[in-house]
């Protein structure tokens, strides 16, 4: 695997309208993935899920990565790291409001995860707009992100704006309300801010005018993948959002 480190553009002034500085230090002091309040299970997510996600959404969603992508709200960037190995892919822009996460963590994640440091550069940047131009990216990526945006319409309309034609927003991980709440998933749940539904998400995107396909995520193997697919939607829910740029002869 290519060892050369991954490139950092400074940037000034990047904050949108939707945001301000107090956003920013908020986001600089907070645990840099969310949902893994410890060391100890940040370490598992890295050597399971997060080696796990791209093959189900390439095998079980037939996503093909190629090109230029770019994930926001990258944090530690594992997601970027995963894509960045693929042949296909091509360059991953990596954005985040928060320049500390990407300077400080996100290389020991590409490091841990023995990214294609080569393919990736590293950028601060607001997801409710960024400065790049339209039809730009083949995918837009993120991972529990939508959640924590002022206007999350706003985001999906600047992805929409950044796709080429028939170019795809993917958003995983995003905390939902399942239909029902074990109480032995409260403290679990605390702090995830899993405010939408799924139908929530379906009306949103709808607004964004982005077509959605909708994926159940399951990440397990015998027995335990059996019983997440019963259950998925009401005691948790997990899925994949897939939003697809129509071409404007497909409108």
């Amino acid at each position: 695997m290519n060892t050369v480190e991954s490139k950092y553009i400074e940037k000034k002034a990047y904050l949108s309208r939707y945001s301000n500085e107090r956003v920013l230090a908020l986001r600089e002091a907070a645990t840099p993935v969310l949902e893994i309040p410890s060391k100890a299970e940040w370490a598992r997510f890295m050597k399971g899920e997060a080696t796990a996600f791209i093959p189900f959404l390439t095998k079980k969603c037939g996503l093909d990565f190629r090109g230029r992508i770019l994930e926001i709200g990258a944090g530690r960037a594992w997601f970027s790291a995963e894509l960045s190995k693929l042949p296909n892919v091509v360059d991953v822009i990596t954005t985040d409001i928060s320049p500390r996460l990407l300077k400080e963590h996100a290389p020991k994640t590409f490091e841990m995860l023995k990214a294609n440091r080569a393919k990736i550069t590293r950028m601060p940047g607001d997801f409710h707009k960024l400065d790049f131009p339209d039809n730009h990216f083949d995918y837009v990526v993120c991972s529990a992100v939508l959640v924590h945006a002022v206007n999350v319409v706003q985001v999906l309309r600047e992805a929409k704006r950044m796709l080429k034609s028939g170019g795809r927003l993917v958003a995983i991980r995003e905390p939902i309300l399942p239909l029902a709440k074990l109480k032995s998933r409260a403290k679990k749940d605390q702090g995830r801010r899993a405010s939408y539904t799924l139908g929530h998400y379906k009306e949103l995107f709808k607004q964004a005018a982005l077509p959605l396909e909708v994926w159940p995520v399951n990440l397990s193997s015998g027995f335990k993948y059996y019983l997440n697919k019963m259950v998925n939607g009401l005691t948790h829910a997990r899925y994949v959002f897939v939003g697809t740029k129509r071409s404007r002869s497909a409108r």
